[in-house]
């Protein structure tokens, strides 16, 4: 696995008390970052993720905020400078999903799915930025979604595709908007992983992605050596090329 030198840099992972955000928080413990494990209902499994963190020999904790609320992301990023220091790697990896047809949505399902997976990226973006600017150096990474690459379509999950494709968007114009601060911002896609519910007959190489699968993405952009690149995204789809979903 990848190991870029993390020490003494402060990272958030958005939604790490299980699945692909707990992978993110101890693969960027393990290279020797203070960790900041986001949940917002799961609590004992963000206390779990961060005490696993601890053991890697860092400082860790875990902390609760609606991202969706500016508020919360303030008191949020507050408490993990209190604790560990400004955030200097923001992977943002929270996102709620809704499989049914489009025509079955409810306007607050619409509502939960884009805002936990746009407006959430761009309030915890727009939070760490300023810190980020201060000390010259920053690395933010998006989770995206492989169809909106190549905006592949299907009858379901209508929000979560166009979320996904606004963040993809967002990391693009971050990046532009970034090029002279030494901050990066680049985006990680996948098409399934083992976490999801359904294993799809359209995937490739007989398998689900496992989380460790995106984490090799994730720490490719935050390595010292990746500061060049930029506005980039890494579609984690095995060789994935569908016409549609």
């Amino acid at each position: 696995m990848l190991s870029p030198d993390c020490a003494g840099r402060t990272a958030l992972v958005t939604g790490s008390a299980r699945g692909v955000g707990r992978a993110f928080a101890l693969a960027l413990a393990d290279a020797g970052a203070d960790v900041a494990v986001h949940y917002n209902t799961s609590e004992a499994a963000a206390e779990a993720t961060a005490e696993e963190a601890r053991e890697r020999d860092v400082d860790a904790v875990a902390v609760s905020a609606d991202i969706t609320s500016e508020e919360a992301v303030d008191g949020c990023f507050d408490t993990i400078e209190e604790t560990l220091g400004p955030v200097d790697i923001l992977v943002n990896n929270v996102g709620d999903f809704a499989p049914e047809h489009w025509a079955d949505i409810d306007i607050e399902t619409w509502r939960r799915v884009i805002e936990t997976n746009l407006t959430g990226t761009m309030l915890c973006s727009k939070r760490a930025l300023g810190p980020m600017r201060g000390s010259e150096w920053g690395r933010i990474v998006n989770v995206g979604y492989a169809a909106a690459e190549r905006a592949a379509v299907a009858p379901k999950n209508f929000p979560y595709f166009v979320a996904k494709t606004g963040v993809l968007m967002f990391t693009r114009m971050l990046a532009a908007d970034t090029t002279d601060d030494g901050i990066t911002v680049n985006a990680v896609s996948p098409y399934v992983v083992e976490t999801s519910d359904a294993f799809p007959e359209t995937a490739p190489r007989g398998r689900w992605a496992a989380p460790d699968d995106l984490v090799q993405a994730m720490l490719f952009f935050v390595d010292e050596d990746s500061g060049y690149i930029s506005g980039e995204n890494i579609e984690v789809d095995g060789g994935w090329l569908p016409e549609s979903v």
